[in-house]
């Protein structure tokens, strides 16, 4: 059963407006305020109704119920963990900090749900997400520690598989999974990346900053050496 996106938005709206207000637990006041909010959410959510979909599926929203709570359940304790994490690694003497930039490839395609695990990467304390590749369909996500990517990779995969039905998705949380790339150039290897590269692009971003640097002065070098033979 499918019905019009903007109605029922405009019920949410009044019942946040209701939570909003803090109103007395009386029936009169509740509707009291009900009533308001329906008058002031039913015209938002119509004049703002080209920023979602035009029909929403009543059936399929209800069954995503679960799936939506467990992400916020999951994403929660996410939160309370990296913050304690984040916090111990300041307070350490140490200072155990390697930050690392890595490609993270999604199998989620709609604007909301990329969205929604981009804003999670970056309200999670540690992690921050950078950009959004449209040819690829990844994140580069900064990290504060990169030495174990793949840690970080799979709480943002749980995250996207409950994103894939919450959304409504074309994929499946059952679809296989691309390789995140790293992308600091100071590690041994990098996972292959999810699109096709020239394998002397490839050869070139994971060598190390130095050695990079003396592989472009050098062919530079011979540029201008090969420019002075052509004049003479």
């Amino acid at each position: 059963m499918r019905t019009r996106t903007w109605p029922l938005a405009g019920v949410v709206f009044a019942l946040l407006w209701v939570l909003v207000r803090g109103v007395t637990l009386t029936p009169s006041a509740v509707l009291g305020q009900l009533l308001l909010g329906l008058a002031v959410g039913f015209p938002v959510a119509f004049v703002f109704r080209r920023l979602y979909d035009k029909w929403v599926d009543v059936p399929r929203s209800v069954r995503a119920i679960p799936s939506a709570l467990s992400y916020l359940g999951i994403f929660t304790w996410e939160i309370l963990r990296a913050n304690v994490d984040v916090t111990k690694r300041v307070l350490s003497p140490s200072m155990p900090i390697e930050p690392e930039v890595f490609l993270f490839p999604l199998r989620v395609e709609t604007d909301l749900a990329i969205t929604t695990i981009a804003n999670s990467v970056s309200i999670t304390p540690g992690t921050v997400t950078l950009d959004y590749d449209g040819e690829t369909n990844a994140l580069y996500i900064h990290a504060v520690d990169g030495r174990d990517p793949e840690a970080i990779a799979r709480t943002i995969r749980t995250w996207e598989e409950y994103a894939l039905v919450i959304f409504d998705e074309r994929a499946s949380p059952e679809d296989p999974t691309r390789d995140i790339v790293v992308s600091g150039g100071t590690r041994e290897s990098t996972p292959t990346p999810p699109d096709e590269r020239a394998d002397e692009t490839s050869a070139v971003n994971q060598l190390p900053a130095d050695e990079l640097a003396d592989e472009l002065e050098a062919a530079d070098r011979a540029e201008r050496e090969n420019g002075g033979e052509n004049r003479d």
